[in-house]
C-alpha cells in the first residue's frame, strides 16, 4: 500500500489524527530548516522559526487547488512551497527584528553624544534596513537569492542546492536583482559615498557643494 498524500494527510488532520500532522512534519522538516538556516545562520533560534511554520500550518492549513488535488507529487510541491513561504515570511520579520535590535542598541550607546565612529554606525544601520525593505519589494525568486547571497553569504553552488535551482538561472536571479537594487537604492548609495568623502553631492554632474567640481 503507497504512502498517503499530502492531501490525504491534511484532510485526516482536519479530522484531528495527530499522526497525519507528525507525517507532514517529518516531510517537509528538513527542507524548512535548511531554508531557514540558510537565510539566518546558525545559533540564530532557525528552528524556532520553523516549528512557529508548522504551528501556522496546524491553525490554518491552505487549501489545495482543484487542479492539484489528487496528483501526489503536486499536492507535495504546493504544500511545500506553501510552507517554504510562510518559513521565509517569518525569517525576513526575524532579520527585521534583529536589525531594530541593533539600532536601539546602537542608539543607545550613544545617547550621550555619538562619535564619528558611533555615527557611523548609526549611518550603516539605516543603510542596511533600506536594503532590506528593497529587498522585501522585489518577486520571490529574486529575494530569495538575493538573500541567501548578500545576508546570509552563500557560495552560488549552496544556493542552487538550497532552493532547487540551476546554477546558471541563480546567477541570473542575483544579477537582475542587483540592477534593480542598484536602480532604488542609488540615491541612498550616492549620500554614503558622499558622507565617506566629506561632501554631499549637488543635483548637478560633476559638481558638489563642496570642494568645488570633481
Amino acid at each position: 500500500m503507497s504512502d498517503p498524500s499530502d492531501g490525504s494527510l491534511l484532510d485526516a488532520h482536519a479530522r484531528g489524527d495527530r499522526r497525519a500532522f507528525q507525517e507532514l512534519v517529518r516531510r517537509h522538516e528538513d527542507a524548512l530548516l535548511q531554508h531557514a538556516r540558510a537565510l539566518l545562520g546558525r545559533g540564530s533560534g532557525y528552528e524556532d522559526v520553523v516549528q512557529e511554520a508548522f504551528l501556522r500550518l496546524a491553525q490554518t492549513p491552505p487549501t489545495l487547488p482543484d487542479g492539484v488535488r489528487g496528483e501526489e507529487r503536486a499536492e507535495r510541491a504546493h504544500l511545500g512551497a506553501w510552507l517554504s513561504t510562510v518559513t521565509r515570511n517569518l525569517c525576513m520579520d526575524t532579520l527585521r527584528s534583529e536589525t531594530r535590535r541593533r539600532r536601539r542598541e546602537a542608539a543607545a550607546a550613544g545617547h550621550e553624544g555619538l562619535s564619528d565612529s558611533g555615527q557611523e554606525r548609526v549611518d550603516a544601520d539605516d543603510t542596511r534596513e533600506a536594503v532590506r525593505r528593497e529587498l522585501e519589494k522585489l518577486p520571490d525568486d529574486q529575494r530569495e537569492v538575493l538573500v541567501l547571497r548578500l545576508v546570509a553569504e552563500r557560495s552560488y553552488k549552496e544556493i542552487a542546492e538550497i532552493t532547487g535551482k540551476k546554477i546558471g538561472t541563480v546567477g541570473w536571479l542575483i544579477s537582475v536583482g542587483l540592477q534593480e537594487l542598484s536602480l532604488r537604492l542609488g540615491p541612498i548609495v550616492a549620500v554614503e559615498t558622499a558622507r565617506s568623502s566629506g561632501a554631499v553631492t549637488s543635483s548637478t554632474p560633476g559638481t558638489t557643494t563642496r570642494g568645488g567640481t570633481r
